[in-house]
């Protein structure tokens, strides 16, 4: 007759809290680790968000004003993305939907956040 064990609540709590989160900051940068679908592309979406208030505090501090540095902001921001995942992550971009997909992670929502920081810093330091 086996006896079966009984874990208590408390045991497996301390397994819990003793676990590392599976996204460790020495994963963002190895070419070897994997990645899923939503692990990559909420990295990719939060690198464009920095790249994006970065560039937004800059453009409204400086002051520029026009078209076209909305268009270099895409190109940096793109770029950047780009070569993190195609070049530092070193991933197969069709198992994640390919370039289009990947370079559309977090795009819309990073325009919003550098045209809300461009005009908000543009407009308080220069009126």
């Amino acid at each position: 007759m086996a006896v079966k064990e009984k874990k208590s609540p408390k045991s497996s709590l301390k397994l819990h809290s003793s676990h590392v989160s599976p996204l460790k900051f020495e994963k963002l940068f190895d070419p070897e680790a994997f990645w899923d679908k939503d692990q990559l592309g909420d990295v990719l979406h939060w690198i464009r968000q920095i790249v994006a208030l970065v560039c937004g505090l800059i453009w409204g501090s400086i002051p520029l004003v026009g078209g076209i540095w909305i268009v270099v902001f895409l190109l940096i921001s793109s770029g950047i993305i780009y070569g993190y995942y195609a070049i530092i992550l070193k991933v197969d971009e069709e198992e994640f939907g390919g370039h289009g997909s990947l370079l559309q992670e977090g795009l819309f929502a990073s325009i919003t956040l550098f045209l809300l920081a461009w005009t908000l810093v543009y407009s308080l330091a220069h009126f």
